[in-house]
């Protein structure tokens, strides 16, 4: 069932939250010693949980009414092992939930489970020292990129209706494309957040992610809502289930296959170009273009580094053996810039910034691959290569999702075609700020065009080359 349908069932009292919790727990059982998604389990809190919400009248039990929500491992939830992926952690117990967890919780979310993520969301591969590697459950060979890896798989195999995620550089789009459901990042401070680090981080944000278009709208308005313990968060000012059931359609959208600033493998432009194409049907104009982008990859790069330097410089010193040397060397280049080098890369994304506000005057969205590969190697710590072009660090190969970051901008990826070997590909639908109504209501009008009914949940299925 969909998220949707379950929540419509716990309204009308036909099941209950702890129906939802054992229903679950028999399809963990069955699937999660395969792809080693949800390492970390709660269910006695998420029970006691669940019996209290009971105690309220139905009707008033939140927007999720009691449906069970992982939570990523770099989000606190109170009294659950937190590790963020670091064996520096690996026994932290914190007290105290961020407030996106009291706020799902708030809405009836039921907390049962902690995902899999790699070491500190570092990287497009969900590996850690902790747990392990979390497999791609349409092929178990395969990576299920990251970093919000085990939220993605999770949605494919049936361990759960919805998922919370986080996205810095694609660590939503990224595995929502490799594991063929739905990921939404959203615009900054539309989902409020603990401050940990930096107080007005624009970067990294909390998002909804689901195996259908409104299944991650329901979970989103879940998740909104201003907070005073997060400066940036914003006010709920419509119903995003709502939004994208509207039937709104973009009069006139833009391609890229690659940005400008990427390779992206044929067969993967392919099958988003396609898919673009198909909103013809409905009477969009689609054309091929896209904004200046150029300084995306230094301007990253720096801030990049910079929020490493804030969130993990202290533990460089002292813990520098346990940590993996993609995450020592961010921090040390973090350390390394100079102030001229943070001047020139914070003025760059303001004018990366105004380009995309100034886009969305002509084009009401823009759409590009969300990855420019479709799954590769689980055991590849990242891709090297792409079309030709070796790649310079671990984390450029994310280029057309870090890009789109930088703009502030919404956006989803959407399943939208296979490869011929079965692989899944998502299509980035990308929004002017604030306006994730929009990019769900026009991804909501792509997913009944493209009919593509993908088979989720799936059994995960076992290794073969590709």
């Amino acid at each position: 069932m969909s998220a949707c349908e379950v929540v419509d069932l716990l309204n009308g009292g036909e099941v209950t939250p702890l129906d939802c919790l054992d229903a679950l727990v028999v399809r963990i059982a069955a699937v999660e010693n395969v792809v080693n998604a949800l390492p970390i389990l709660c269910l006695d809190r998420a029970r006691d949980r669940a019996r209290r919400l009971l105690q309220q009248p139905l009707g008033r039990r939140g927007r999720l009414a009691g449906l069970p929500v992982p939570i990523k491992d770099l989000t606190d939830v109170s009294d659950v092992r937190s590790t963020y992926g670091s064996t520096i952690f690996a026994d932290h117990v914190p007290e105290q939930s961020d407030i996106l967890v009291e706020r799902l919780e708030a809405e009836g979310g039921v907390v049962y489970a902690k995902s899999n993520t790699p070491e500190f969301g570092a990287g497009g591969n969900t590996f850690n020292d902790v747990f392990g590697t979390t497999l791609n459950p349409w092929n178990t060979d395969l990576s299920a990129a990251g970093s919000s890896g085990g939220a993605a798989v999770a949605l494919a195999t049936g361990m759960a209706w919805v998922a919370q995620g986080s996205d810095l550089g694609g660590s939503l789009r990224n595995p929502a494309s490799f594991c063929g459901v739905v990921g939404l990042r959203p615009s900054p401070g539309r989902v409020p957040r603990s401050a940990r680090f930096k107080i007005d981080d624009l970067l990294s944000v909390n998002g909804p992610m689901a195996r259908n278009v409104e299944d991650t709208a329901l979970l989103l308005d879940a998740m909104t809502g201003d907070s005073p313990a997060d400066p940036l968060s914003l006010p709920r000012t419509e119903s995003f289930l709502a939004a994208a059931r509207s039937g709104w359609r973009p009069a006139r959208v833009a391609f890229s296959a690659d940005l400008g600033i990427t390779p992206v493998d044929p067969e993967v432009a392919s099958i988003c170009r396609a898919a673009a194409a198909s909103l013809a049907a409905i009477g969009t104009h689609v054309e091929e273009a896209h904004p200046d982008l150029s300084e995306a990859h230094d301007t990253f790069s720096v801030l990049r580094g910079m929020a490493f330097a804030i969130s993990y410089g202290a533990l460089l010193e002292p813990y520098r053996d346990k940590m993996k040397p993609e995450v020592v060397w961010n921090i040390e280049k973090g350390l390394s810039y100079s102030m001229a080098d943070i001047v020139k890369a914070e003025n760059n994304r303001a004018a990366i910034y105004r380009r995309m506000h100034a886009f969305f005057e002509t084009y009401d969205l823009l759409l590009c691959p969300a990855t420019i590969v479709a799954a590769y190697p689980a055991s590849d710590r990242y891709v090297k290569e792409c079309a030709g072009y070796t790649f310079p660090n671990y984390f450029e190969w994310l280029a057309i999702a870090y890009a789109i970051s930088l703009t502030a901008s919404p956006a989803l990826s959407l399943p939208c075609g296979f490869t011929k070997d079965g692989r899944p590909v998502g299509l980035q639908i990308v929004g002017r700020t604030r306006a994730e109504g929009q990019v769900l209501a026009a991804a909501r009008a792509l997913e009944l065009l493209l009919d593509l009914h993908p088979p989720t949940p799936i059994d995960p299925r076992p290794p073969r080359h590709v």
